[in-house]
């Protein structure tokens, strides 16, 4: 073959060269790519209802009337088994309202659609019950005398984490002070817990505050490590607090409402 082409014309050459590397982009093009595309979820609050029941109901101790909101956020993917190609990553690259994410990223634990759909369900049941422990030890409550139940399993993942926690502490005791942990108004934010009350990083944050825009949040609780992730897409009028505990968390809330200093990205 090469022979052949040196005997050509250059213009005739170039284009029976440009026959199989078109042919390989074409293919390229078409080929499933291993990323998501995802756009912001649903949130919910915790301090309300969902079909029909309290989010969060505490027996064992007296609870409190809540005012404002606190929304636990999520992002909505392309499912783990969606074929992504080319093209459609090029058109959602540069859509603020869309992210491409790397599919490992959001479906870390493999397999199939249906594996991986009750892998994050198991993970939101064992965040909830780490979410009980934390906040229950920042208030010093005997988990032996307070039980709490959590009703929101249809929602993956363990990233409301913190969200959960701080509605425990706002039904239980509020600001501290006999007022509302949210001071009235509407709070989301996203951020894992551990039983000792450490937050911890999710992805998926810049999704995650237009969520929170969109259903009416003005102040979003991020984790410290995911400030600058959080900043790339922020939606105008949505404050960001870096959070690394549920104790900085509560604090930030506190001060909101007093009307003192609060940590920012």
């Amino acid at each position: 073959m090469l022979s052949r082409l040196t005997r050509l014309p250059r213009p005739a050459a170039l284009a029976v060269c440009a026959v199989p590397v078109l042919g390989l982009f074409a293919a390229a093009a078409f080929a499933p790519l291993p990323f998501v595309i995802a756009q912001p979820g649903l949130t919910a609050d915790v301090l309300g209802d969902r079909d029909g029941k309290p989010v969060i109901s505490v027996t064992g101790a007296p609870t409190r009337q809540t005012t404002g909101q606190l929304r636990m956020t999520t992002i909505q993917a392309t499912g783990p088994s969606t074929t992504v190609t080319l093209p459609e990553l090029v058109g959602d690259w540069f859509d603020t309202a869309r992210a491409v994410m790397p599919k490992e990223a959001v479906y870390p634990s493999g397999g199939s659609d249906e594996e991986i759909e009750a892998h994050n369900l198991e993970q939101m049941t064992a965040s909830q019950s780490t979410a009980t422990q934390a906040a229950l030890g920042f208030l010093h409550k005997d988990p032996k005398d307070v039980k709490v139940q959590l009703n929101l399993a249809d929602v993956g993942g363990p990233s409301a984490g913190l969200l959960f926690s701080l509605g425990i502490v706002d039904k239980l005791d509020g600001d501290g002070s006999g007022g509302d942990l949210t001071g009235g108004r509407t709070i989301a934010g996203t951020g894992t817990i551990s039983a000792d009350g450490k937050v911890g990083a999710v992805g998926g944050v810049a999704l995650k505050t237009q969520a929170a825009h969109r259903d009416g949040a003005s102040v979003f609780l991020v984790p410290e490590a995911e400030c600058s992730d959080a900043q790339s897409e922020l939606p105008e009028g949505l404050r960001l607090v870096p959070v690394s505990s549920l104790t900085d968390a509560v604090q930030s809330l506190r001060a909101l409402t007093r009307g003192e200093p609060v940590p920012s990205c």
